[in-house]
């Protein structure tokens, strides 16, 4: 059972529960190679989006893990602009986050904006019912090269740690901190 995350919105954003619908819109905002520069991989068609989106929305087999999966619309523009991600170990109170912006869309504070929204959104409660905050702790890996992402989780409240995963360094915050 995945518990389908609630909405949230920020100042010029709205994070919209993942849909399969969203694949073909997401496939453009997602389809520059440079999106991939420190995670690897290569953009994915429409119907790979598609299949991947299907497999998220059903979630994860353990039942105490949620993927909650958000795409993020320009409000102004009414059009996609890139997602927002969390896996959240319920039993741990941790949530792993990521998060990315089509290229047309950087530079204009979004990533932050979002980020900042969906740690606020996961350390308050919302969507947890009963004002019962999901995670006690957010946290993200970033590659050490990534100045961009680096500056996104400091803005979101997030700070460095000694911990490495993957060549990647933990960030991290808890519901106390920031």
């Amino acid at each position: 059972m995945n518990l389908e995350p609630e909405p949230f919105t920020t100042a010029r954003l709205d994070a919209l529960p993942l849909r399969v619908a969203y694949a073909d819109e997401m496939a453009a905002v997602l389809g520059d190679p440079a999106l991939h520069t420190y995670t690897g991989g290569a953009p994915e068609t429409a119907d790979e989006l598609r299949a991947r989106y299907g497999r998220q929305t059903v979630g994860s087999p353990d039942p105490g893990v949620r993927w909650w999966n958000w795409v993020l619309r320009v409000r102004d523009e009414g059009r996609l602009a890139g997602y927002v991600q969390a896996t959240v170990d319920v039993p741990g109170a941790e949530a792993e986050i990521a998060w990315v912006v089509g290229t047309r869309w950087q530079g204009r504070g979004y990533a932050k904006e979002a980020a900042e929204g969906l740690v606020t959104h996961l350390l308050a409660g919302a969507g947890a019912g009963a004002g019962t905050a999901v995670a006690r702790t957010v946290l993200a890996h970033i590659h050490p090269d990534h100045d961009a992402s680096a500056a996104v989780a400091g803005a979101a409240g997030l700070a460095p740690t000694e911990r490495w995963c993957d060549g990647e360094r933990r960030w991290e915050r808890g519901a106390g901190k920031g």
